[in-house]
């Protein structure tokens, strides 16, 4: 399927345009411009008020000023490094244009003494004399219809200036096709959204500052655009994996039902719902690609393991796949007496697995003797073959993004896929990750988890938190002490962390320990070992230990410099206790005086423990990008769109986007072929590639 020819012009070369030579286009390359249509949807930021006044007695300075005057005598710089005056009238008063490092014959052609000219830039007063230096703008008189009384100010790049920016994205409008309409005709109207090519057009000529916001119709329009491109990536690969026939996995429920009459309580109500949900999905003929969503402590764990009997169940394999080893050992730990209670054989494999014993594991695994595995991505080496695969289970979602997920079903056979996740999203940012996946939520605590008592505490009154962890201690009470990331520098994390260390040893004796980033891994592995096994009753530690490491015993959870941590990540660390019988409680330490938002995030923290009310909280108060930490998110990049605040149109985005593909899978129809106008416009590639294989 190639590039339809409407879109042509707007994909030629950036040096196409007046204006745009090889230096500027490499440098545009930093604004990711590299071709006319990029230019389209890099929109200007804010504007300037050119609109035309009588004189400059009608403004007050300094401010940006546009008037036309008549250019009077020229006063060249006596000594070097002085300015260069130009003298001008407007009907009341006579002024100064001031120039420095100028020519002076550049200067006489572009202001003729004797002649009328229109000037526009910031006009200011010095010693009582109103003078504007280096105007913005110098235009003849006929040439004023080209100074728009508002003027558009772009984002700019080293080697780039307003002017040039501005006029190449004039030149890319101008080339703009009035393209057919993908959106749905009746959201269209009830939105008052304007055509393609109507709106392009707006954003580039703003009327005012109005036009600048998000809700201003055009720009709402052009962020929709791009939303409704995104999910019809989404669900179309959400289609491709779905048509890939599935096994129909159907369990008998025996297994499930062993294991569950062996547990100390019920599961809760969206356990259940969860596991029914999956078993459904598992026993429909199509792949079945659901998200697991659970705060800490939800149970998440549980219902992984109950998909996984179903594969059991009906004579297949299942396996999960943690991102460290160190929590793939926790998840085989806690999943080994759940499916000793089933007889099922469960076992581990991961990098650290050799020789002999793994070539056992292998071969044992290949005929169809181990049912479950547990492990790292080395589970997705070539030579480890499954019996019959029908379920893989993936924790921790943001560290394995779509690419991954496709290529898990690459592994030939259909299996059904489940991820879980530990990070409550808000709606709006789950869909624009996981638009292509189904979700189940778990939303209730466990029976039996207690609530964790969360109090602020300054750094002044640190001998009193030590006291307290002294007695703690004595009654054999186990404590997390997390210490903060300095700087972005890993040297003094660690020089920070090596000293509270040496702090709390003196205070408490040897039963403190020490992990951190600087540590090679099986040191790391053995430091966590020797407090999970009560060896150690305080570890201190940089931030290794946030996901999901799993220490019954630990009831105090102590931050410090907890201010300077982000919410989601105080959460998660908070999540690391109240997993035992004990009261659990977590101390936020912070430096006074803390800042507005500062207080805001610890004063959340302290009166709540529900992870979605944090999340949507978290993304009001840091923004869509920080909030799963873009960097490693796979989060789409928006360049209209703005998660925040038009989330709402995501939602409306994903049900149009699956409406449409409902209708028209192969987007034959008059819209479906604008929308593939679309999908080219805004490089889904993999769209596109997934439109014309299907």
């Amino acid at each position: 399927m190639s590039r339809p020819e409407i879109l042509f012009p707007l994909f030629a070369d950036l040096e196409t345009l007046d204006g745009v030579g090889p230096k500027t286009a490499r440098a545009m390359e930093a604004l990711g411009v590299t071709r006319p249509k990029d230019l389209l949807f890099l929109l200007p930021h804010s504007g300037v008020d050119r609109a035309r006044r009588e004189s400059v007695r009608d403004v007050v300075p300094p401010t940006i000023l546009t008037v036309e005057v008549e250019v009077g005598a020229h006063f060249p710089p006596r000594t070097k490094g002085k300015p260069y005056r130009v003298m001008v009238r407007d009907p009341q008063l006579e002024w100064a244009l001031v120039f420095f490092h100028a020519r002076g014959e550049y200067l006489q052609k572009l202001l003729p003494t004797g002649q009328r000219r229109i000037v526009s830039g910031r006009i200011e007063l010095f010693d009582g004399i109103a003078q504007m230096v280096h105007p913005d703008h110098v235009l003849r008189v006929e040439e004023a219809g080209e100074l728009p009384a508002y003027e558009p100010v772009y984002p700019l790049t080293a080697g780039v200036t307003q002017r040039v920016v501005a006029k190449a994205a004039e030149g890319a409008v101008a080339r703009a096709p009035d393209l057919p309409e993908w959106i749905d005709p009746g959201l269209k109207a009830r939105e008052g959204w304007p055509d393609w090519l109507a709106a392009v057009t707006a954003v580039h000529r703003p009327g005012g500052a109005a036009a600048l916001a998000p809700t201003d119709p055009a720009r709402a329009r052009l962020a929709y655009d791009e939303l409704f491109a995104h999910q019809m990536t989404l669900s179309l690969a959400r289609a491709s994996l779905r048509k890939s026939k599935g096994v129909m996995t159907l369990g008998t429920g025996m297994l499930q039902a062993q294991v569950l009459a062996g547990l100390p309580y019920a599961p809760t109500g969206a356990q259940s719902r969860a596991v029914a949900e999956i078993a459904a999905d598992m026993a429909a003929p199509l792949r079945m690609n659901r998200l697991l969503q659970g705060d800490v402590g939800s149970g998440k764990t549980l219902v992984a393991f109950l998909a996984l009997l179903i594969a059991a169940e009906a004579g297949g394999q299942g396996v999960m796949m943690a991102p460290t080893e160190i929590l793939a050992r926790q998840h085989y730990e806690g999943l080994a007496p759940l499916a000793a209670a089933a007889g099922v054989r469960l076992e581990l494999l991961t990098g650290r697995d050799k020789g002999a014993d793994r070539a056992a594991k292998l071969r044992d695994l290949a005929e169809g003797r181990i049912a479950m595995l547990v492990g790292t991505h080395a589970v997705f080496q070539k030579d480890v073959a499954f019996h019959d695969l029908r379920l893989a289970v993936v924790d921790e979602q943001h560290r394995f993004g779509v690419a991954q997920r496709m290529e898990l079903g690459a592994k030939g056979r259909a299996v059904d896929v489940l991820v879980m996740t530990a990070t409550p999203i808000p709606r709006s940012l789950a869909l624009a990750s996981y638009g292509d996946m189904d979700v189940s939520v778990l939303d209730e605590k466990p029976a039996g988890r207690k609530p964790i008592k969360t109090a602020m505490i300054a750094a002044a009154r640190m001998d009193e938190v030590v006291a307290h962890l002294a007695r703690a201690v004595n009654e054999g009470r186990q404590c997390y002490w997390v210490c903060p990331l300095v700087e972005d520098s890993e040297v003094l994390d660690y020089a920070s962390a090596e000293a509270r260390f040496a702090h709390l040893r003196a205070a408490l004796g040897d039963v403190v320990g020490l992990v951190h980033g600087q540590l090679p891994p099986a040191e790391k592995d053995a430091a966590m070992a020797r407090f999970q096994r009560g060896e150690t009753r305080v570890l201190v530690a940089t931030t290794v230990i946030e996901v999901g490491v799993n220490v019954p015993n630990a009831s105090i959870m102590v931050i410090e410099r907890a201010e300077i941590f982000g919410l989601a990540q105080l959460h998660q660390l908070r999540g690391r206790v109240g997993r035992g019988a004990a009261e659990s409680t977590c101390l936020l330490l912070y430096q006074a005086p803390l800042s507005e938002a500062g207080e805001r995030r610890l004063t959340t923290i302290r009166d709540t423990e529900d992870g979605f009310r944090i999340a949507e909280e978290d993304l009001a108060m840091r923004g869509a990008g920080d909030l799963i930490g873009t960097a490693q998110s796979g989060l789409p990049r928006f360049r209209v769109a703005d998660l925040e605040r038009q989330a709402a149109l995501m939602a409306v985005a994903q049900s149009d986007a699956r409406a449409l593909l409902t209708m028209d899978p192969a987007l034959t129809s008059p819209r479906g072929q604008a929308a593939r106008v679309l999908l080219w416009l805004l490089d889904q590639d993999r769209a596109i590639r997934l439109i014309s294989v299907g």
